[in-house]
């Protein structure tokens, strides 16, 4: 397959005012005028990268409109209505002075418009980011499915949103949370949403807790804080109670709860499904979503900064990727184990929501390939109006008795009855299916189809019995007929009392550094508790996960570290669960490029050869316009944070700008007669204690010098030329940080 996806230029041209088509955040697909515009002029075609949903019906007709047809239109403003409108810009008024008139229909119809334009953001995964893409078939679980979009070669136009679970739509894309991985398969039998996360487990074994645990994690409903953070007392206080979600808990600590970007974040099904051969033959599988460019992870530090710096960074990640060319792929796989009554696989319970199959009993097999080459036009439209729900299922994908999966099946038509208003949101433009719709399902609020006919009912005459129903044969959807019985209780297995042994698997499929992260984490998390009783309490949990891990957290929380409370598993450790020790492809990396006015030539060089390995250069200038009257800069030493980059290079060591002091710019200190610009410095060190591959060559070293880093560390490059070094940092990229300069404690090592 291939990997590497080019950097394309979003324009054929660099604009007018300097800015390059090569670097992505393009507002528009043409460039504005100085002056307002005067000339009436129809709307701006959408920028290459964006485009909206496929154009069908609302009954799943396609429609064959392009897609600027769906989009507003004309040259002039208008109402709703479609008349032409002189001005928007003064109320109806007796007089220039006098009160606004009643009949003011326009101001009466754009003030209720506005007024409403809002509606209710989801109760979880309210924060998210989307595209649009492409799913390939490898044919490859033919033998097992009978689901047409899987077949060899078939392609599947698919919208894919990415989310966080926590925070509300306002909150920062870097919090230490869950993230939510949702496909919507726009398949030739219907649509397929494969709603699952960045997780194989969850908190809760069973639905009826589901409330419960969000409700936990949640903000303190008294004080609605804090926004989009588990370290508070409910949280952990929950989780304390119900070890059930143990396993859950520590993989948000370790570094996967907060990914560098969605495009390295793994996605899994978390069930466990049902597929069916065309023969009737079934087999239980769990879904995985494998990134192209590789697992990776923010450090702690860079979460924080980002949230104040940019709390919008994986959408901007996800869009400027796209927009570049750089398009986020994934490998569709499954695990496969045999449908036996049991339903358990190697002693696991396959029902248990909580518990994974390692990879290294059952590989996770490919069986198509997802590409995401669109953004969105629109984000309320698509983005924020795409609804999913595990029960839109197709033929030879069916569902197990989970009882988590049981709830979900129940709970998603309910959410999106409320959220969008009534029952026909499967005919919002981004949930039409592109399969014919004939459902006997009747009007209802914003009923967007003319149906025909006067029988929506069967069997019936008067409409010639249309619509008939279909077998498998005509390819309709018939559940497996498995067998059911047992006595209505409200009990757990006991398979599902087991809490701990694959937290502690997880725990020691860890390389030391991330069982450092794993430990700080549980540190903050638990030391932003009030009561001493959660903290204590969840210490006695850790001990039953390791006893190393608890007392390095006992330590940090100033408490002394319980025993454990039951035997401790010993399980053997699964690679396949470590972010660290694999190289990746560095595609649609961003690269900073530190410089002064006197480097542009050489910058040019360098910048050329960054976009030509399939990445972002952004050049950072004392000041913004041009670097030498030739080279354009992107970000100054005032709007640059390390956190934005996954490299620095730095092509000299620039003294102080000019606003290079506190009352301009408090990170200039009182830099304005330093040797090195202090903001410079700050962007070595934090890219250093990030773990983040420095290069640099002429007078670079002097900046290292200055920043108190030794010429000799792990993965600072410094050499004679641009080109060299860069082609030394793309090696250590691949490794996506330089694991070295963390220290690991010897007890974890």
């Amino acid at each position: 397959m291939e990997q590497s996806h080019p950097i394309k230029s979003a324009v054929d041209a660099v604009t007018g005012d300097g800015h390059s088509a090569e670097i992505p955040g393009v507002p528009n697909s043409e460039p504005p005028s100085l002056e307002e515009p005067t000339q009436p002029r129809e709307p701006l075609p959408p920028k290459p990268d964006q485009s909206g949903p496929g154009t069908y019906s609302p009954t799943g007709q396609p429609t064959g409109n392009p897609q600027d047809k769906v989009a507003q239109g004309g040259a002039y403003l208008t109402t709703a209505q479609g008349l032409r409108l002189p001005d928007t810009d003064h109320s109806l008024k007796a007089g220039p002075r006098g009160p606004v008139l009643l009949q003011d229909h326009h101001l009466r119809e754009k003030v209720m418009h506005f007024d409403h334009e809002r509606i209710p953001e989801r109760v979880v995964h309210a924060r998210g980011a989307g595209a649009h893409g492409l799913f390939r078939g490898y044919g490859t679980a033919s033998n097992i499915t009978k689901a047409a979009f899987l077949a060899q070669d078939v392609e599947t136009p698919v919208f894919v949103r990415f989310s966080t679970v926590i925070g509300s739509r306002g909150s920062m894309d870097t919090a230490r949370d869950t993230r939510g991985f949702a496909t919507k398969f726009y398949t030739s039998e219907g649509v397929f949403d494969l709603v699952g996360n960045n997780c194989p487990i969850f908190f809760i074994q069973d639905a009826i807790k589901f409330p419960d645990v969000i409700h936990a994690a949640k903000w303190h409903p008294d004080r609605e804080i804090p926004q989009a953070q588990t370290a508070h007392d409910t949280f952990w206080d929950f989780v304390g109670l119900h070890t059930e979600g143990t396993f859950h808990t520590i993989w948000n600590m370790s570094d996967r709860g907060i990914p560098r970007s969605y495009r390295m974040m793994e996605g899994f099904g978390v069930h466990t499904f049902r597929m069916v051969d065309a023969e009737g033959a079934t087999t239980l599988v769990k879904f995985h979503w494998k990134p192209k460019l590789g697992v990776h992870s923010l450090v702690w530090e860079e979460a924080q900064l980002l949230g104040g710096v940019d709390p919008d960074f994986h959408r901007r990640d996800l869009a400027d990727a796209i927009e570049a060319g750089a398009y986020p792929q994934w490998e569709l796989g499954i695990q496969t184990f045999p449908d036996t009554p049991e339903q358990t696989f190697e002693g696991i319970d396959l029902l248990d929501s909580t518990k994974i199959v390692p990879e290294e009993l059952a590989p996770v097999q490919p069986i198509g390939l997802l590409t995401l080459n669109r953004n969105p036009s629109n984000f309320f439209a698509e983005t924020e109006q795409v609804a999913f729900h595990v029960g839109h299922l197709v033929p030879g994908i069916d569902v197990t008795d989970d009882p988590l999966l049981a709830g979900r099946l129940f709970s998603y038509l309910d959410t999106q009855l409320t959220r969008l208003a009534g029952p026909n949101f499967p005919q919002i433009p981004i949930n039409r299916p592109h399969a014919p719709v004939n459902d006997m399902l009747r009007d209802g609020f914003h009923q967007a189809a003319v149906h025909r006919g006067v029988a929506p009912y069967r069997p019936n005459s008067l409409d010639g019995g249309c619509p008939f129903t279909a077998g498998a044969v005509e390819g309709g959807y018939v559940e497996v007929p498995m067998e059911v019985s047992g006595r209505k209780v409200r009990e757990a297995p006991a398979s599902f009392a087991d809490h701990f042994s694959q937290s502690r698997l997880f725990w020691l499929s860890l390389t030391p550094v991330e069982r450092e992260h794993t430990i700080a984490a549980y540190t903050f998390e638990l030391g932003k508790c009030y009561e001493q009783a959660i903290k204590e309490r969840y210490l006695r949990v850790l001990a039953n996960i390791d006893p190393v891990l608890c007392q390095q957290v006992a330590e940090g929380l100033g408490l002394p570290a319980p025993q454990a409370s039951e035997p401790l598993a010993d399980p053997r450790p699964s690679p396949a669960l470590s972010q660290v020790g694999q190289t990746w492809p560095a595609d649609g990396r961003v690269i900073g490029i530190i410089a002064g006015d006197g480097d542009a030539e050489a910058v040019g060089v360098v910048r050329q050869a960054v976009l030509d390995a399939g990445m972002t250069p952004l050049v950072i200038g004392p000041t913004g316009g041009m670097l030498g009257g030739t080279l354009p800069v992107q970000r100054t030493f005032v709007t640059a944070r390390s956190v934005e980059f996954d490299a620095l290079l730095v092509a000299s060591a620039s003294g102080p700008g000019k606003d290079a002091y506190g009352a301009r710019d408090a990170k200039a200190g009182g830099g304005a007669d330093a040797p090195v610009d202090p903001r410079v410095l700050l962007l070595i060190t934090e890219a250093y204690r990030h773990a983040k591959p420095i290069g640099g060559w002429g007078t670079a070293s002097q900046a290292c010098a200055q920043a108190g880093i030794p010429a000799l560390a792990p993965g600072v490059l410094l050499g004679d030329d641009g080109t060299t070094v860069l082609q030394e940092t793309l090696r250590l990229l691949a490794a996506h940080r330089v694991w070295d300069r963390f220290p690991a404690a010897a007890s974890l090592t």
